[in-house]
């Protein structure tokens, strides 16, 4: 089989996958945003306020937030403590979130990470860019210790075909 041909059919599996009723989910590999969860977590910001009888620390402006080789960027960042306070259960991020690696890159307009099961749902006009493919949909839900996860919501993806194997 062609190149050629083989582009096609993948053209079409794609394009089958994602038409229908407006909505659509399409499963994809992350494995470039993958992360290992028990790594420190780092961040950094213009300014925090911290309450302690919710339990709750918000960093606000120009929000840094560095795990390994993922690197997390948004206006603020809100962050829920396990309650025992001896850890972090969940970070919400608002304010054109970026998350990326050497690799791969995501954005949305909000998303909120669960350190224990490492899942990151972000929602809200979200892109995904792994070299010249992206993705985009309006809910991206991604595992991080698998490197797996599936976007939702009006699909659209454009990728440049490789060449086949000889």
């Amino acid at each position: 089989m062609t190149a050629a041909i083989r582009a096609f059919f993948l053209t079409l599996a794609l394009l089958t996958a994602t038409a229908g009723t407006g909505l659509a989910q399409t499963a994809i590999n992350l494995t470039g945003l993958q992360q290992d969860t028990s790594l420190p977590v780092e961040v950094t910001a213009d300014s925090l306020s911290v309450d302690q009888a919710t339990g709750l620390a918000t960093f606000e402006g120009n929000v840094v937030v560095v795990q390994g080789e993922m690197r997390i960027s948004a206006g603020s960042a809100r962050i829920e403590y396990l309650p025992d306070g001896k850890g972090i259960a969940k970070v919400l991020f608002e304010g054109r979130v970026l998350f990326s690696s050497p690799t791969d890159a995501a954005e949305a307009d909000a998303a909120e990470y669960t350190i224990a099961s490492g899942e990151v749902v972000m929602t809200g006009d979200v892109l995904l860019t792994q070299g010249q493919t992206t993705i985009s949909g309006n809910r991206l839900v991604y595992n991080l210790d698998a490197g797996t996860g599936s976007m939702e919501g009006r699909v659209q993806t454009t990728f440049v075909p490789g060449k086949a194997n000889p």
